[in-house]
């Protein structure tokens, strides 16, 4: 991949903090709002499979031995112009929380191409 999804390490005290913060950050969104940030770059897609805020926190904990596994296995990419194509064809909504300065998406089971 082009771009490393190295995140920012926070001053978090323990993984169970990242993951309760995040969880608290974690809303649905009309896919339409993220079109800036997709444009960018920005937007990384989580697999149905991971779970959302377990990918957040390893990206807040920069825990590269684990990201590298997931983008090897394609569980976790930058969206790509298809998915984005679909997402705003569909108006689809998904789940999103951000890990400054990527925005994770998932989306919900029931809109799954």
């Amino acid at each position: 991949m082009s771009q490393d999804f190295k995140a920012n390490s926070g001053s978090m005290s323990s993984v169970e903090d990242i993951r309760e913060t995040l969880h608290g950050e974690t809303a649905t969104i009309a896919w339409v709002e993220l079109q800036r940030l997709f444009a960018a770059g920005k937007v990384i897609a989580v697999d149905t499979g991971l779970d959302l805020i377990e990918v957040a926190a390893a990206m807040q904990a920069d825990d590269r031995a684990l990201f590298e596994g997931w983008i090897a296995e394609k569980l976790v990419n930058p969206v790509t112009d298809e998915q984005a194509k679909f997402w705003f064809s569909a108006d689809s909504s998904v789940w999103a929380v951000v890990v400054s300065p990527w925005v994770l998406v998932q989306e919900p089971t029931s809109t799954a191409q």
